[in-house]
């Protein structure tokens, strides 16, 4: 393990410094070496960072809880991923405070080209699990990735569904990876991390306390393209997940229930609300999302034969085959060009329709 992941995880001791500081020392100086590295006026002129912060980083010595994390990290193979990390989830960079610090069981692609949030209540009914296997069986062979919060109820519903149906799904918990909860849950975690993961924002030895879960809930809103809820009370973790993804800008689907199911109450209220597209066939999702084509990969790349395209713009189209999602900067260091030839046939290819602009100068190919 590197110097420079030492001072990632140090980072995330400091005093004063959370995760919305900790994105803006990264933008300023790069790596988590530089902050720890940098002098007192630098650190001061980043911006809401100030003379105590900058002070509080300047006289962090206490770097044994970092290694001793690192000792945990090695022994059971988990990933550390921080927020300037090729293969941190992209998606979250677009969210007000994305986790400084992420850690990851499994092998999933968490920047999957496609990726779905299905949450709901503890308690569900068995129309609630019907509608949840149903959804998730019409999601086989759309390379979909699938997240939940690995609770009891609808969630486990869809990543039991995932398994069954050859779909990748990661549990996104709100405690450390030292431990699984719910405890019944620990057997269905072991089956998610072989064709999957379990992801966290926080280290070993942290408890599944309350407040951890709203922390949890806006990974899980904000990994996503699109959230759906499946029964949910007016209150609770769910409705708190949906909200944070209206937040973010992302799609919000609420299976409508009996306005007197309580469990069917908060779903009912989104789309009152109109914070969620009503949900009422599962077979409805793909078509309403784009994704509904189980050939989206051969249609592209016949695209691709246009005569049109100039050498630039087919060694780009190149790159984008073997990648899910792609900053601009990857795709200047990989492929060899210069920054103006990129950005040129990115926006020829965006023109021409066979890719498709995201937040953050990312890019991926057009459905």
């Amino acid at each position: 393990m590197s110097s420079e992941l030492i001072y990632q995880l140090a980072l995330g001791e400091v005093p004063y410094i959370g995760n919305v500081h900790a994105k803006k020392l990264y933008e300023t100086f790069g790596s988590a070496t530089e902050i720890f590295h940098a002098c007192q006026g630098d650190l001061e002129r980043v911006e809401n960072i100030g003379a105590i912060k900058a002070k509080s980083i300047r006289n962090f010595r206490n770097f044994s809880e970092a290694e001793r994390e690192i000792d945990f990290m090695t022994k059971f193979g988990i990933r550390p991923l921080s927020i300037v990390d090729k293969n941190y989830p992209q998606r979250l960079l677009n969210c007000f405070d994305p986790p400084a610090m992420l850690f990851f069981l499994g092998n999933a692609n968490l920047n999957a080209s496609r990726i779905v949030a299905i949450v709901g209540t503890r308690n569900n009914t068995e129309y609630g699990k019907h509608f949840t296997e149903e959804l998730v069986r019409s999601f086989a062979d759309r390379n979909i990735l699938v997240v939940s919060g690995l609770a009891f109820g609808i969630d486990s519903v869809a990543h039991k569904s995932s398994l069954k149906y050859g779909i990748p799904t990661v549990g996104i918990v709100g405690h450390g990876l030292d431990t699984i909860y719910p405890r019944e849950n620990t057997g269905l975690a072991k089956q998610i991390i072989e064709s999957g993961g379990v992801l966290t924002e926080f280290r070993s030895k942290t408890k599944p306390d309350k407040h951890n879960f709203p922390s949890r809930n806006r990974i899980v809103a904000g990994i996503s393209d699109a959230t759906i809820v499946v029964e949910s009370g007016v209150k609770g973790g769910s409705i708190i997940t949906a909200n944070l993804a209206w937040d973010y800008n992302r799609d919000v689907f609420a299976v409508p229930g009996r306005v007197t199911d309580v469990r069917s109450a908060g779903c009912n209220r989104l789309i009152k609300e109109q914070k969620a597209v009503m949900l009422d066939d599962p077979g409805e999702f793909l078509d309403i999302m784009g994704w509904d084509n189980r050939e989206i990969k051969r249609d592209v790349f016949q695209k691709m034969m246009f005569p049109e395209l100039n050498a630039d713009e087919i060694r780009v189209l190149e790159f984008l085959r073997k990648q899910d999602l792609t900053a601009m900067d990857d795709l200047t260091f990989s492929s060899g060009l210069s920054s103006s030839a990129v950005a040129t046939a990115l926006l020829n290819l965006e023109m021409l329709g066979l890719l498709k602009a995201l937040p953050g100068k990312h890019f991926r190919l057009q459905d």
